[in-house]
């Protein structure tokens, strides 16, 4: 086991609502990822996702208000909860997450990564 560089991890790839496995913790995944404009609406029917915020500004859109996380904040959206994440350019945030969660739910588009698909880093 190594210690790892946060930001080290985020210099090493430039792609968008791609998210990268940093390290597992009891089934949990740690994710970074960099996000500019908007993903897509969706939910995970069985699984809570944490956002933190390392860089930039981030708003987790849900149906009924808004979260805005700047620098240093963080926010669980409840496992059922539709949301719809949106960023400002070059926003570095970090998920974690159970392992079995898929990056857009039941949501199938074009940013969609598969849980196979997503790389460690």
């Amino acid at each position: 086991m190594n210690k790892i560089n946060i930001a080290e991890k985020f210099s090493l790839f430039d792609e968008t609502w791609t998210p990268k496995i940093l390290a597992e913790s009891n089934g949990q995944l740690v994710k970074i990822a960099k996000g500019s404009g908007e993903l897509v609406w969706h939910k995970h029917d069985n699984e809570d996702e944490l956002f933190i915020v390392f860089k930039g500004h981030l708003t987790l859109q849900l149906r009924d208000r808004n979260i805005e996380l700047a620098e240093g904040e963080m926010f669980v959206v409840p496992k059922g909860v539709e949301h719809c994440p949106i960023a400002e350019p070059d926003t570095h945030f970090m998920m974690i997450e159970p392992a079995t969660t898929a990056h857009t739910g039941e949501v199938e588009s074009q940013v969609t990564v598969a849980a196979d698909k997503q790389q460690w880093i």
